[in-house]
């Protein structure tokens, strides 16, 4: 019974680390997701007094993508309804030439402010707009999440590994004599804890399991999905072989290092 309630102990807290560390993965990959859609719909508009090769804007910053002209046929129907076909082509040409510029990437604020300097610097641009400030809250939103997320993981980490270090004293202390007896008879430490590794090893990889089969089970709920859909993220919750090889060599890692730490601390009695 005390060896079972070890075990579930052991695996509920592993299992709420993996849990966490899953959650960030997911959370992290639907903001790249949602950045990347962002991308496709961001746009910069650039105004110059004469016509520029695609080439020219692409030359000046390396996180351009293309750009297009901008046609101002639409607008000049509706403010020129009556004037003549001659003042109207003689409108168009002294008008300003627009630009739409896409970019590879949604870019930082930094890279924001670094590509207004650069575009402004092209010969006949005369006026770069960026919409930086909507820009730059929409990007803190999405770092702000990021942060909360990292935050919250590293937290539950922490207590949870205190926990489990806890519940390896207790283990230790059950196993006092046995350890001190082999002790005594000149055993490694490597065998005297040799129960405690096997502990750690067969919880690390129930507990991995658990988180897969709780992960694998949620990728395929079609809510999920949905809602996700309806802000244009798309993106897999859970990579059984990526996603399961992070969880099962971390669970492993934590549960090595937290029994070696414990076999390191412990004193021999006398």
């Amino acid at each position: 019974m005390k060896s079972f309630k070890n075990h579930l102990s052991l695996v509920t807290a592993l299992f709420s680390i993996l849990f966490t560390i899953q959650i960030f993965i997911a959370v992290d990959r639907a903001i790249d997701s949602y950045e990347a859609e962002l991308s496709k719909n961001y746009s910069i508009i650039v105004v110059a007094s004469r016509s520029i090769k695609e080439d020219k804007f692409k030359a000046a910053h390396p996180i351009i993508l293309k750009s297009e002209p901008v046609s101002v046929d639409d607008v000049l129907k509706r403010l020129t309804k009556d004037m003549k076909q001659k003042n109207i082509d003689l409108l168009k040409i002294t008008l300003p030439k627009f630009y739409r510029i896409s970019l590879k990437n949604y870019p930082s604020p930094t890279q924001i402010k670094s590509l207004n300097r650069a575009l402004v610097k092209v010969l006949y641009v005369t006026k770069v707009e960026s919409f930086s400030q909507t820009h730059d809250t929409l990007y803190n939103l999405l770092i702000l999440m990021k942060y909360i997320v990292l935050i919250l993981a590293i937290a539950i980490l922490i207590v949870t590994s205190l926990l489990i270090i806890k519940e390896m004293r207790i283990w230790q202390f059950q196993h006092m004599d046995r350890m001190n007896i082999m002790a005594l008879f000149g055993a490694p430490v490597w065998m005297r804890s040799a129960v405690l590794f096997r502990l750690v090893i067969v919880d690390a990889v129930l507990s991995s399991l658990l988180v897969i089969g709780t992960f694998f089970a949620l990728d395929k709920e079609k809510w999920i999905h949905e809602k996700l859909h309806s802000v244009n993220i798309h993106i897999d919750i859970f990579m059984p072989f990526s996603d399961g090889a992070i969880l099962f060599q971390v669970a492993l890692a934590i549960s090595i290092l937290l029994a070696t730490m414990i076999i390191m601390t412990h004193k021999e009695e006398v």
